[in-house]
């Protein structure tokens, strides 16, 4: 009986004897076996199971053998025979059919050489068990060995041996080839097993280094946290960071960070050239508010009385706040519009902010980022940078200590940009409520949420404030205070103020309205108060010495006094001359200060028809004078002809300040009107506005500082664009019952009037 039993991973050569169970046979289908039976062991690619076995998964060379013995706990001992190349194969349910022929070896190596490379491999073997404890039984084995082949069958499977060099070996029918295999085979496992156990070796004792290491740790941890409870006045920072953390309410990213940066303090100690940066992300980290408190109820009402005791007038610019806190009180979170409040200095833009955080009763931080030219100023440095420090935005953070403070970012439009980036659009992931949530300084290296913080920007212009910045916000203008509105602002809230804080007392000293309003008209030039606020505590410094003196028990200060108290030195203001001129007529003009007037003058001379200007002016207005003068000359050409033979010269006082600006035009042409035909214009008599080549008159800014400011320097009548008539809404009642104000939209209508 000839069994075929398919076998894989197994190095069978001729003359070695093989120990097999029972179940080897059974799973081929063979129960019946005995001694003397004859076996054909063919020899599979991959290991296969009996019933998914193809003939394509069989080799092409196999080994026969035959039953030797088998005891009694059916252990088969067969002894292999030749080797054997597979001819065909036949595979059923039943059995699997084979016809093989034997495979003739090449005997072409001597018996000498056959036994010197033997002895070479028991050699290599014997060399590399000494270094196991079973050494001494594995030696023992060595003796018994007659051959190479032997000795591979022997050792295959503990070497580790690849199937690929045995089959090759197996299918080798040279045998000095296969005997060069064999110890080629064996030498080069050898080697690559004991590479293998060095490097597990090395890693053992690291892994056992590291374990000794983060035993001793905690031991320490455990020590440190006892001496801790003991001494709580000299807690590691370590643990005091350890307990910050915990206590802090990060989570995910956050959390993740500070405890990598937290080990790595640990790993560097206190003598670490990192420690000291380490220690300060830890403290600012942790310093950071990471939960959102429970927003305070908004009280409409209560927040309207804040506004007015910290505020007088800025009616609409309450009314627009109020509006923002009643969509928040609706939302029940940080909602609406992003303030940008816009207006000259002193108008109470930044003071404002600090109101809205009393009235909702958060905290208020104020970031100025008046010439702020680095992207990293608001970002952030890379920790990777000496000296890296957190952006301003999350140092007011720190400072806050909460997650929805009132944060007053001043000056927007004095925002620079240079090589080190632009720090406007920095600010664009700020201010945006769909990004802000995320936002990540380079320092923090995690996202923060902001979108809980209420951000209000002020700027004395929105001119400077790149298109995408100033889409964000909402521009809220700050008109200028009218004079009974500084009184007023003075009485209540800048004289006491200065009083308390040098300690002088409401009984010795009294300053009446009649020197207040002296202050005002002819030591203050500007449309907010901050210059009559040093006005008032220069008074009031000057007071002080008289008291200390004793040269006076109380002073009362009235208008006629007040020059001896802050001298003569009063500010000049232009004011409109009683008598009127030809070529001279008075405008109006915008500055970051407030509004002013100014006097358009031009003058004829005898010359080549050459055009010259003064004054200092800017390109637009030089532009401005181009188009004025090119009208006049159309609406006039028999009163233009003079100036074929004349130069005409166009000048605007006080040369030493520039001026720019597209709000000149109709005073150039009525200016140059007047001058050609002779017509004076009434100084009392003012005007603002762009005009066209066709003469149509176009809208202009800042027109309620120019209203107030010509009601400070006596005009009576005010020519504005009639598209600005909008605007009037903005200006003060008082204002514009001083003034008769006439709407127009072609310069001839002025012309016509005047």
């Amino acid at each position: 009986m000839l069994m075929t039993v398919p076998v894989h991973d197994m190095i069978m050569l001729p003359g070695i004897s093989f120990y097999f169970k029972t179940d080897l046979f059974e799973k081929s289908g063979y129960t019946d076996i005995s001694v003397g039976d004859e076996v054909l062991f063919l020899l599979t690619k991959e290991p296969v199971d009996r019933e998914d076995l193809t003939p394509e998964d069989i080799l092409p060379v196999g080994v026969s053998g035959r039953i030797e013995s088998v005891d009694a706990e059916g252990e088969y001992s067969i002894r292999t025979g030749d080797r054997v190349t597979i001819d065909s194969v036949e595979i059923d349910e039943d059995e699997i059919r084979a016809e093989a022929s034997v495979r003739v070896d090449i005997d072409d190596v001597s018996s000498e050489e056959e036994a010197e490379i033997t002895a070479s491999i028991k050699q290599v073997l014997v060399s590399y068990v000494n270094g196991f404890s079973w050494a001494a039984i594995a030696r023992s084995y060595f003796t018994h060995w007659k051959s190479a082949s032997e000795i591979l069958c022997a050792v295959s499977g503990y070497l580790g041996i690849s199937w690929e060099d045995k089959y090759r070996i197996i299918e080798t029918d040279s045998k000095k080839e296969r005997l060069h295999l064999i110890d080629a085979v064996i030498r080069e496992a050898i080697e690559i097993n004991k590479v293998s156990e060095e490097a597990e070796n090395e890693q053992k004792e690291h892994n056992e280094a590291l374990y000794r290491e983060n035993a001793i740790r905690k031991q320490i941890e455990i020590l440190q946290r006892q001496l801790d409870e003991m001494h709580p006045e000299s807690v590691s920072d370590a643990r005091r960071f350890e307990v910050k953390i915990a206590e802090s309410g990060m989570r995910g990213e956050a959390k993740k960070e500070a405890e990598k940066v937290l080990n790595r303090m640990k790993q560097e100690g206190q003598d670490g050239h990192e420690y000291g940066m380490l220690y300060d992300y830890l403290d600012f980290t942790t310093g950071l508010a990471w939960q959102v408190d429970q927003p305070e109820p908004i009280d409409l009402r209560e927040a309207e009385k804040i506004l007015d005791e910290d505020h007088y007038g800025l009616g609409k610019v309450k009314q627009r706040v109020i509006e923002q806190l009643a969509i928040m009180a609706l939302n029940n979170k940080q909602s609406g519009s992003v303030l940008l409040f816009v207006g000259a200095p002193g108008t109470g833009k930044t003071s404002i902010g600090q109101s809205i955080a009393r009235a909702l009763r958060r905290e208020y931080v104020r970031i100025s980022l008046g010439g702020v030219r680095d992207e990293a100023e608001i970002r952030g440095h890379r920790r990777t940078y000496i000296g890296a420090m957190p952006g301003r935005i999350m140092q007011g953070m720190n400072r806050a200590g909460t997650m929805n403070p009132v944060m007053v970012l001043d000056e927007v439009d004095k925002l620079a940009r240079d090589y080190a980036g632009d720090p406007a659009s920095a600010l664009l992931e700020v201010l945006d409520p769909e990004q802000n949530n995320n936002f990540t300084d380079h320092y923090l290296n995690v996202p923060y949420d902001l979108s809980n913080v209420l951000f209000v920007c002020t700027a004395n212009t929105v001119d400077s404030i790149p298109e995408p910045l100033l889409n964000r916000m909402e521009v809220i203008q700050f008109p200028g205070y009218t004079s009974s509105e500084k009184l007023q602002i003075a009485k209540r809230h800048l004289l006491p103020k200065a009083m308390n804080s040098m300690g002088i007392r409401s009984r010795n000293l009294k300053v009446s309205d009649g020197a207040i309003a002296r202050i005002i008209s002819g030591y203050t030039a500007e449309a907010g108060v901050r210059g009559l606020k040093k006005q008032i505590d220069n008074l009031c410094r000057a007071a002080a010495v008289r008291l200390v003196k004793g040269e006076q028990k109380s002073i009362s200060v009235s208008e006629r006094s007040v020059g001896k108290y802050l001298g003569i030195n009063e500010i000049y203001h232009e004011k409109v001359p009683d008598k009127a001129r030809s070529g001279i007529v008075t405008g109006l003009a915008w500055t970051a200060a407030g509004g002013e007037i100014l006097f358009i003058e031009t003058s004829l001379a005898k010359g080549t028809g050459k055009l010259t200007l003064t004054g200092q002016l800017g390109d637009v207005m030089k532009e401005s004078a181009q188009i004025a003068l090119s009208l006049v000359k159309n609406m006039f050409p028999d009163e233009a002809a003079v100036l074929e033979d004349h130069d005409l010269h166009i000048h605007v006082p006080a040369g030493a300040v520039p001026k720019d600006g597209p709000s000149a035009g109709i005073t150039l042409v009525t200016a140059l009107t007047s001058l050609l035909t002779d017509h004076p214009v009434a100084p009392d008599t003012a005007m603002t506005g762009e005009v066209s080549l066709t003469g149509r008159v176009m809208p202009i800014g800042g027109l309620p500082e120019k209203l107030m400011a010509a009601v400070r320097a006596g005009v009576k009548q005010v020519f504005i664009p009639k598209d600005n008539v909008r605007d009037l809404d903005e200006v003060p009642q008082e204002v514009k019952d001083a003034l008769k104000i006439i709407p127009v939209t072609d310069v001839k209508q002025v012309l016509n009037a005047v």
